[in-house]
């Protein structure tokens, strides 16, 4: 499938920004399942400074802008188009079985460590606890395949929580999350992550878009789109697999995915310094829209 991708970003102050300096994670990155063929930034008002060659540390596209005249709105509107195969999923099958908590990173060595060590750990947005590790051993039983009971947990994180976008915001904790089984993707991805995290199997938050249907006979709407968020594990036997909480799926070829990270904080889609501005308002727009051939 190729998709042409319209994420529009607009904040309004009310008082003048006079310097600002942001850094966008908003260029699809290239995978071997993906394909960025372009990528356009349209800013308003044009940028003093701009660097699209950037990459983060993961490897992530990165594009960083200043501003240094004083202004009351920012606009940024990246277009892309990005081609995406479909991918197979792995037969739950042919991972191993489940014999408890191990330490991942025992016999790793070289480039495979470097990809997965980092996905190990607790990071600002995500920390195990307790409640998570009790939450997340329900799916997980001796006998089982590995990828079964990740795809049981992933399940039970659809089935469980409510999707309401108006119970958190990117400051909400993840325990307060599991106590009140409400958020989003993004709390989704978290709440997933951790589980995962505490039964000693690597993950990594994915951030980056997910085409949606319209109910029959209704039009698509413009700006219907958002955001989107879901997660990979890492499993010796097929690498890294992407799997969906809030879709209760596995990515085949509607997703198209940003960049990735230890949780939300290392991809947020934009983020930076302002000096001014007083109080704003963010209005985020999104649309993925196929390409006919």
């Amino acid at each position: 499938m190729i998709y042409r991708v319209r994420h529009v970003t607009t904040y309004r102050y009310t008082e003048p920004v006079l310097v600002a300096h942001h850094l966008a994670h908003l260029t699809p990155r290239h995978a071997n399942f993906q394909s960025c063929q372009r990528s356009h930034f349209k800013i308003t008002p044009n940028p003093a400074e701009m660097d699209e060659g950037g990459h983060d540390y993961y490897g992530n596209p990165v594009t960083f802008f200043a501003m240094r005249e004083p202004h009351s709105t920012l606009s940024v509107q990246v277009t892309s188009r990005v081609e995406v195969e479909e991918r197979k999923a792995p037969d739950p099958s042919l991972a191993r079985d489940w014999l408890g908590i191990a330490d991942p990173l025992v016999g790793v060595r070289g480039d495979r460590l470097l990809d997965i060590a980092d996905f190990c750990f607790d990071s600002p947005f995500v920390a195990v606890t307790a409640a998570v590790r009790e939450y997340a051993e329900t799916s997980f039983h001796a006998g089982r395949s590995v990828l079964d009971c990740v795809l049981d947990f992933n399940h039970r994180i659809h089935q469980d929580f409510a999707y309401d976008p108006a119970a958190t915001s990117v400051a909400t904790p993840l325990a307060q999350v599991l106590s009140e089984r409400r958020g989003v993707c993004q709390d989704f991805a978290h709440l997933a992550i951790a589980g995962l995290r505490a039964m000693g199997i690597p993950a990594r938050y994915v951030s980056g878009y997910l085409l949606t249907q319209p109910p029959p006979g209704k039009p698509k709407l413009r700006g219907s789109d958002a955001s989107h968020a879901w997660l990979s594990v890492y499993l010796p036997e097929f690498g890294w697999v992407d799997i969906d909480p809030t879709n209760d799926c596995m990515p085949e070829d509607e997703h198209v995915t940003l960049g990735w990270g230890r949780d939300f904080g290392d991809v947020s889609p934009l983020c930076g310094v302002v000096l001014g501005g007083g109080e704003h308002r963010l209005r985020v727009g999104v649309d993925v829209e196929p390409v006919v051939a």
